[in-house]
């Protein structure tokens, strides 16, 4: 553990902060014993829920999640599921974060909340650092990494880790169409359009399910911890994890993947390093993919690969367009947010433009 601050982090917004005599009363009560006083720094990212640094002052790191206050619990708040996530994978994945600690008391800090260990790498956002190797053979090395790891990921056996009562059976895609597009009309704004059209071609074209895998639900660089040699050794923002398709999961993850030849417009929302040399293109990535894991996913990807990207692209947007809500209620007064709006417009038309003119 480092003595510097993690990069990725900053001083806590005055929106964001926490009883910190009441996390370390909670804390020494539960036996994680930390020793006051406390420090607490804020990530970076992490646009749903709410992730900081804990250090105490015999050195000790732990990261705490909770969801923004004032937030209800809600599935992509579930603290608790989230924590029994990775205490399901952490005997089995080797890169899932141990939980040290879960609180469901809200009393401590107004919401749910639990802290994870800290695992300190390298966490790409729209470059690779100086530290890693960036030539492009070690960045395709790196991508295939990635791409190999969702496909392990997916091929968990989820009733031998203990995490079959998160599947709800057949109907998976049809409650991801129905579920994101309801909360698209309960979180929309005057400033976006009506998505009427894409929201009912995606209910006329679902394809049937395949499969029920563990399925992470927002798979991208600035989730992964990577070592020093650009190794795998962290998985990190469990919060939208649940039992499905993994297709619809690759769709999610294909949503974030900015490439060197994508238009103008979409290229300026990359948040990671897709474009660097080396890195596979969408359509490698879903090859790759579908070669790991063969049989109806393969089939699925081949012939249904429009509908899993145009879902993806509107998932995503939907993501957006509650927290640019959120954002204009007044709710939150993030600057990072301040142009969502722009980013949902965007999305959605480049969702819209999929139906006739796919680009994978």
């Amino acid at each position: 553990m480092s003595s510097a601050a993690p990069s990725r982090t900053y001083a806590v917004r005055d929106e964001d902060s926490l009883d910190l005599e009441a996390l370390l009363g909670w804390a020494n009560e539960s036996g994680v014993g930390l020793q006051g006083p406390l420090e607490l720094l804020q990530f970076q990212g992490g646009a749903s829920n709410l992730t900081y640094l804990v250090t105490d002052s015999a050195g000790a790191a732990y990261v705490l999640r909770k969801p923004p206050h004032g937030v209800k619990a809600a599935s992509a708040h579930d603290m608790g599921r989230e924590a029994r996530v990775l205490s399901a994978l952490s005997p089995v994945l080797q890169a899932a974060p141990n939980v040290i600690a879960y609180c469901e008391d809200t009393e401590v800090l107004g919401a749910p909340f639990y802290l994870m260990e800290y695992i300190e790498g390298h966490i790409l956002s729209s470059s690779i650092p100086d530290e890693l190797n960036g030539s492009e053979d070690a960045v395709r090395i790196l991508c295939e990494s990635m791409v190999d790891a969702f496909a392990q990921l997916h091929q968990i056996n989820v009733s031998e880790v203990g995490l079959a009562e998160l599947d709800r059976g057949d109907g998976y895609v049809a409650r991801q169409v129905s579920g994101w597009s309801k909360r698209y009309r309960d979180a929309r704004t005057a400033d976006v359009p009506d998505a009427e059209s894409l929201m009912a071609w995606l209910s006329n074209n679902q394809p049937p399910d395949v499969e029920h895998a563990l399925i992470h639900g927002d798979w991208r660089f600035d989730n992964l911890v990577l070592g020093s040699q650009g190794e795998l050794i962290g998985i990190l923002d469990w919060e939208m994890s649940t039992v499905g398709d993994p297709c619809m999961d690759l769709g999610a993850a294909m949503s974030y993947w900015v490439q060197a030849d994508d238009d103008s417009e979409f290229f300026q929302f990359r948040k990671q390093p897709s474009d660097a040399p080396g890195m596979l293109t969408r359509s490698e990535i879903v090859e790759r993919y579908s070669a790991l894991m063969g049989g109806e996913v393969a089939e699925s990807l081949r012939v249904n690969w429009k509908f899993y990207e145009i879902f993806g692209l509107f998932r995503l947007a939907v993501i957006i367009q509650q927290i640019w809500a959120r954002y204009q209620s007044g709710a939150s007064t993030n600057p990072r947010f301040a142009e969502f709006g722009q980013v949902v417009n965007m999305l959605m038309k480049r969702a819209q433009n999929q139906l006739t003119n796919p680009n994978t």
